[in-house]
């Protein structure tokens, strides 16, 4: 499956416009060129690498769960 995963953001590094998040135990270094005040804490909707959307905790804890619902393991995609 395809989707937008929200991960939470551990670190920026601004001149490369990019972003270390985190999804459990799963780390990755995407693009955030696309959003604005981006800062360590925030959700972000994660996409082939891009960070897409800002997202609250809540929104991002609903996103999983429902992923969860569909029978899927949102970490697992993640990781991939």
């Amino acid at each position: 499956m395809c989707l937008a995963l929200p991960a939470e953001v551990v670190s920026i590094n601004e001149e490369q416009a990019t972003a270390i998040v985190a999804l459990g135990p799963v780390k990755k270094e995407i693009s955030i060129a696309l959003l604005e005040n981006v800062v360590p804490g925030d959700f972000v909707l994660v996409h082939v690498g891009f960070a897409l959307h800002k997202v609250s905790p809540d929104e991002a804890a609903r996103t999983l769960a429902l992923i969860k619902q569909a029978g899927e393991d949102p970490i697992e995609e993640f990781a991939q």
